[in-house]
């Protein structure tokens, strides 16, 4: 093998991830998967597409090796193949957001409308996490949650939130959470809560934006 066929070889093989990512749809099922594995079935329902049209997605994604299936009982759960993964797509988002206007204004456009529910930092909600002054709802699909989720959320799925407003601490501040920044899962909740008397904030990070600022945090990076 020369040079020629060596540059040829290794970027046709990275060319197949760029292929891969160029439907905005894998890219969605991409995302959904960062929370834990999920079903061919609630992929259909949370895309908003037929189970072939996801089941074919998902070939294309298990063949560039981006994600992995596992069979249990009568159902098929995709998950991403690699920590590694993530990281990819984080890194697609920032360098999306830093180089394409439209990215910016389609969010501002969107999240515009809520700008009246105040949110917190991941700094402010440690301190007052360690001194007890916050009660942390964590208001993603309870699968999710035991997944993975921040150290001393409590689980209040946003279906069951309004069910459970009774058992929520009436003179607690309370944090709510989901997927990151393009999930309206905290922002329903705060704005339910907040309804209700509660003196309540969102965070807009994740789990693994949560993970991440801790690591920092211990290592001082």
């Amino acid at each position: 093998m020369n040079e020629r066929d060596f540059k040829n070889g290794l970027f046709t093989e990275y060319a197949r991830i760029g292929k891969c990512l160029s439907s905005p749809k894998r890219l969605e099922i991409l995302d959904i998967l960062i929370q834990g594995p999920k079903s061919v079935e609630v992929l259909s329902k949370m895309t908003s597409m037929s189970v072939a049209n996801v089941s074919q997605h998902l070939q294309t994604l298990y063949q560039a090796k981006l994600v992995q299936s596992k069979k249990q009982g009568n159902f098929v759960y995709y998950e991403l193949s690699d920590s590694s993964v993530l990281h990819f797509l984080n890194s697609l988002y920032d360098l999306s957001e830093k180089q394409l206007i439209e990215v910016q204004h389609i969010k501002e456009q969107f999240l515009g409308q809520f700008s009246d529910v105040e949110g917190v930092t991941m700094e402010e909600l440690a301190m007052r996490m360690e001194k007890g002054e916050v009660t942390l709802l964590d208001v993603r699909p309870r699968d999710e949650y035991e997944t993975a989720h921040i150290p001393g959320a409590v689980s209040v799925p946003i279906e069951e939130l309004a069910e459970q407003l009774s058992l929520l601490p009436a003179d607690s501040k309370i944090v709510a959470y989901c997927r990151g920044p393009y999930c309206l899962m905290a922002v329903r909740a705060i704005e339910l809560l907040q309804a209700h008397g509660f003196e309540a904030r969102h965070l807009d990070k994740s789990v693994h934006d949560w993970n991440d600022f801790i690591l920092n945090e211990v290592t001082g990076s």
